[in-house]
């Protein structure tokens, strides 16, 4: 479709009534309809001549002349006239005319001005021809204006050229004299090179050297001369035989003090100084060695040849010291394995010390003949270092006591690496690192040790009767501790004599307290204990228990906590949180098989209170650690394999299908197991483990004192609600014969009785185990919370079922008259 078919059809669809390209709101097709009737009502132009036979029909068309139209026909150039139009071909014909007659008066004043344009044009070509005329002039004057110019000029040039080239050959005279300076000298230096007199030590070995480098480096650079390549060859020869006098130089004097120390080493007394023989005659060659090494280490970034050379002159260096020191130092470490047979922390101790020194002195030495530091150093005196790891690990693998591998961590880390190597680290750092592999190897050995310890001394330990002697141990210690304050012997003079002792139970439990207040917060038992008030026990003085004095806590406990204290200095943070992680977890296992046998042998209570106290007394000691117990374990949950597979087996039709519901690749996509990381924390479970014992405690205690009580509240709320729900056949409560009014008369003096007898024994219990007020409190007041609880929704039932003179009978204590029976019981 050509361009115009498209505009017109564009034009077309503009405002077509569906779908228009510029479709129009309904106020602005109103606009548009206002607009187009305008036109309509436009008045008759007033001015213009008519014919009588022209008649206006647009207010009334039925005037409409029957012959048609008579329109005026507009001609300038003759009179007006006016001619009858009776058709629309001749209307067309008038206005065609018209406007022609319309265009030829505008084309008027243009006709004008381009005759007046043409006139100027003429005059401006005469003008041009004039210049141009000029202008020709012009050039064939500068024509001969250059022509004499350039012969002067010439004359000129041909002058500087000359004086240029004079210039140009001096210098090249003098550029080709200092260029051959360099192949000139071959012949000197090979003269000067070749004299028997010259010597690698005199002062002018060292120029004659320098000079030699700058001819290569100057011939190298130049290559495309002529006979460049031979003389690079000739030069290169002369400086292999100036290095070469160097290395047999450095060669022979090594080997000349290698072999004045031998025969003197062999017969080496102990009177004589080992540092003098080993170092001395060394050294004494070292300044005239160490002048031409400088050198030598100078060059080494501009040629290859010069690393050669230093290389082989470190080699035989270390060859030679090697010969020397390396039986030497084997004999030394086998002596010293030798004295210190069963001690290992002293052979550890001594053979350190011992490469620290060789160490030192050969980085002293090293450095007198070279300036430069280099690998061979480092792996010459590893090479001496190995030797005493290749003896102390066979020791270390058969160690089996954590004491001494825990020793050795100490030795090893904060003696060595910490203390003696911090300081200078380059000389030290072959021994940094057989000393990290030593101790890498004793805490390999220390972690699977351990495992076997814990495993065998914490969770599979066998307590033996003595250990389980509970309260009976705690009552002898008690008493012991009485005869001593009796004769004179203070408790304070008794824990001044076992400073060495773990910290008290005391300070343990007290540090514990605000965790088992929490953890007893959650045990309020039933009823409501708004309107108690908390009562405060005064403050007493702190008070010890003797067995924890002396440190008589479970064995288990306290070979926890040494193995911890001695892991914790030993190994990194990472595996000791692990392995403190397991520790623990057997430690409590231990302590709750320890408290069931406790509990069969004397009372579920001893074996509560037993539990609850060293659990404190774990949770205590490990806080001072300052790391976090907890640690991430990563397991894989197959949980969606099943359920994939499931969904593959009622799908087994689209297994292979090319669709979206493609079974073989949902079981693909969802079957796949996903990893989870799961946070263990180990004081969290000390403090779990802690919060059941005490709410198992808790509860025991309270039916311990007034357990009946407790039993006719569940029967009584049982008949209660069989009586509310409105039960054909319920009785009432009052009609029960368990909850007669004599019945219950004697059920609440018994409980009272066994809070009145009981209570001491409890809280005398809890002092023997616990020796802390604060604690005892922490832990009975919600005891006393529920037995107020108990004993508030006693009075309610009593009130709402039985009469005055049955309450009467009854005579159930008040709860002011309760809190003050509780109250000097369990405050002392």
């Amino acid at each position: 479709m050509d361009t115009e078919a498209l505009i017109a059809e564009r034009l077309l669809a503009w405002d077509r009534e569906t779908d228009p390209l510029a479709p129009l709101s309904g106020k602005q097709l109103k606009v548009l309809q206002l607009l187009s009737e305008l036109p309509n009502e436009r008045p008759f132009p007033t001015d213009l001549p008519v014919d009588e036979d022209v008649v206006l029909y647009r207010d009334d068309p039925s005037k409409e002349p029957s012959g048609g139209l008579n329109l005026l026909n507009f001609n300038p150039d003759a009179e007006t006239k006016y001619s009858k139009i009776e058709n629309a071909q001749q209307f067309l014909s008038w206005f065609t005319s018209v406007e022609e007659q319309l265009v030829e008066d505008e084309d008027i004043l243009y006709k004008a001005y381009i005759a007046e344009l043409s006139k100027h044009c003429d005059q401006y070509s005469n003008l041009f021809n004039n210049i141009c005329k000029a202008l020709e002039s012009l050039e064939l004057l500068r024509e001969k204006y250059a022509f004499v110019s350039n012969k002067t000029n010439s004359l000129h040039e041909a002058c500087e050229d000359l004086l240029a080239q004079q210039t140009k050959l001096v210098s090249s005279a003098e550029t080709i004299s200092e260029k051959l300076s360099y192949f000139n000298e071959l012949e000197s230096l090979s003269q000067k090179i070749a004299s028997p007199t010259l010597s690698v030590v005199s002062e002018s070995f060292m120029p004659l050297l320098s000079r030699l480098d700058e001819c290569i480096a100057y011939v190298e650079e130049n290559i495309n001369f002529k006979e460049s390549p031979a003389y690079l060859s000739r030069f290169r020869h002369l400086q292999s035989q100036a290095l070469g006098m160097i290395r047999s130089y450095v060669v022979a004097t090594l080997q000349q003090a290698t072999q004045q120390v031998l025969p003197r080493r062999d017969s080496l007394s102990p009177s004589e100084n080992a540092f003098t023989l080993y170092y001395g005659k060394f050294r004494s060659h070292a300044p005239r060695i160490h002048a031409l090494m400088k050198q030598i280490e100078e060059r080494v970034e501009k040629n290859p040849d010069y690393q050669v050379l230093l290389s082989d002159c470190h080699q035989c260096y270390f060859s030679q010291r090697e010969i020397l020191l390396g039986p030497s130092v084997s004999a030394a470490i086998t002596d010293l394995a030798e004295k210190h047979k069963k001690d290992h922390c002293s052979l550890v101790r001594s053979g350190c010390a011992f490469l620290l020194h060789i160490c030192e002195d050969e980085h002293q030495l090293f450095h007198q003949f070279f300036s430069q530091s280099t690998k061979s150093l480092e792996e010459f005196l590893e090479g001496l270092c190995i030797r005493l790891y290749d003896v102390l690990r066979p020791l270390i693998i058969h160690i089996n006591h954590l004491e001494t591998l825990a020793e050795l961590c100490g030795i090893l880390k904060v003696e060595m690496l910490e203390e003696h190597m911090q300081y200078g680290a380059n000389e030290l750092e072959a021994v940094k690192a057989i000393v990290r592999q030593m101790l890498e190897d004793v805490q390999e050995r220390l972690v699977y040790r351990t495992h076997i310890y814990i495993k065998t001394d914490i969770l599979n330990y066998n307590p033996s009767p003595g250990d389980l002697a509970y309260p009976d141990k705690l009552e002898m210690m008690e008493s012991i501790a009485e005869s001593l304050s009796a004769g004179g012997l203070s408790r304070a003079s008794s824990r001044a004599s076992l400073t060495s002792v773990s910290s008290s139970s005391n300070a343990v439990i007290t540090s514990s307290e605000k965790d088992i207040e929490k953890s007893d917060k959650d045990v309020d038992g039933e009823g409501s204990v708004k309107d108690f008030e908390p009562y405060e026990p005064p403050r007493r003085p702190i008070t010890y228990s003797p067995a924890d004095l002396h440190g008589m806590w479970y064995p288990t406990v306290r070979r926890t906590l040494v193995c911890l204290s001695k892991l914790y200095r030993c190994l990194d943070k990472t595996i000791f949180q692990g392995l403190s992680q397991e520790v623990l977890s057997m430690c409590i296992q231990s302590l709750a098989s320890a408290s069931a046998s406790i509990s069969k042998r004397k009372t579920l209570l001893d074996g509560q209170l037993f539990e609850i106290k060293h659990l404190l007394i774990l949770r205590e000691q490990i806080a001072p650690f300052q790391i976090d117990f907890a640690i991430k374990e990563t397991t894989l949950d197959f949980s969606q394999v099943k359920v994939a597979a499931y969904g593959l087996l009622q799908n087994r039709t689209n297994l292979l299908s090319f669709n979206s519901s493609n079974a073989l690749l949902e079981f693909l996509l969802q079957g796949a197991p996903h990893v989870i990381e799961h946070l263990i924390d180990s004081k969290k479970a000390v403090d779990k483990q802690l919060k059941i014992v005490c709410e198992d405690f808790i509860s025991h205690t309270t039916s311990f004192l007034i357990g009946s009580l407790q039993e006719f509240l569940e029967k009584a709320k049982i008949i209660t609600q069989m009586q509310g729900s409105g039960s054909s056949g319920a009785i009432s409560l009052s009609q029960q014969p368990f909850a007669s009014a004599e019945n219950l008369s004697q059920l609440i003096a018994d409980n009272v009785r066994n809070l009145k007898t009981k209570l001491p024994t409890l809280q005398r219990s809890m002092s023997l185990y616990l020796a802390n007020p604060d604690t005892e409190y922490i832990l009975l007041r919600p005891v006393k919370t529920q037995v107020q609880s108990c004993f508030e929704q006693l009075l309610q039932i009593i009130r709402v079922n039985y009469s005055e003179e049955e309450q009467v009978i009854i005579a159930c204590p008040s709860l002011e008259q309760l809190t003050i029976m509780l109250s000097p019981s369990i405050t002392r």
